[in-house]
């Protein structure tokens, strides 16, 4: 298992020509959904909202949003990271009133994890939590990059787009949202010269320290 990971990591790199023939399974898209599910963030608020879009239309109205890179259209699916940007008590108490379903706990149970969750987010400039809670979604893209690499399904994760004409687009600021990350995903195209570089990565006594 631990080599079967590296090499996964190993074999794994930003895709930059897609097949637009090859088509990712419904039984591979679960699996990933179900990691990006799987995914921890702060809390366990999961403060992010993954989109899922297919539709090759509208992808192409994307991409001249994501200075018109290809994958946007050419990839199987894209997949679009979008966080909360506010969080209020409403939100902290549903998932609160979730933990005690799930859990099967007295909601009771949960007024002191639920009342410091609230202070600590009370204490949060707008601004901080707008960047609070986009890099949740950063958690959730690595989620998704392994998960991909361990099934042989490629990755590109992008921030190269325009978040405002995004946002727009897809009329995220009318539900609390804001888009943070964009990760095209298929099968490489075998004419993408990029697959037989080599990573270029520091030495791993560049990298770590060990105290």
């Amino acid at each position: 298992m631990n080599q079967l990971l590296i090499d996964s990591l190993q074999w794994r790199y930003a895709t930059k020509k897609f097949d637009s023939e090859k088509i990712i399974a419904e039984h591979d898209i679960k699996t990933l959904l179900d990691a990006i599910q799987l995914t921890p963030s702060s809390y366990g608020l999961q403060p992010i909202k993954v989109l899922v879009v297919e539709n090759k239309d509208l992808r192409t109205e994307i991409q001249a949003i994501a200075w018109n890179q290809a994958q946007v259209v050419d990839a199987s699916h894209l997949i679009i990271f979008c966080h909360y940007t506010h969080i209020d008590d409403a939100y902290v108490d549903q998932h609160v009133q979730l933990m005690a379903n799930t859990r099967n706990q007295a909601i009771e149970k949960l007024d002191g994890f639920g009342n410091h969750v609230k202070g600590a987010l009370s204490q949060m400039e707008a601004s901080h939590m707008k960047h609070w809670t986009a890099k949740q979604t950063y958690i959730a893209l690595g989620q998704l990059l392994l998960a991909c690499s361990l099934l042989k399904i490629d990755a590109t994760p992008m921030e190269g787009f325009d978040i405002q004409k995004l946002n727009e687009l897809l009329k995220l600021d009318q539900k609390n949202l804001s888009s943070s990350l964009l990760c095209p995903i298929g099968y490489r195209h075998e004419e993408d010269a990029y697959a037989s570089l080599k990573k270029v990565r520091k030495q791993a006594t560049d990298l770590f320290e060990f105290h």
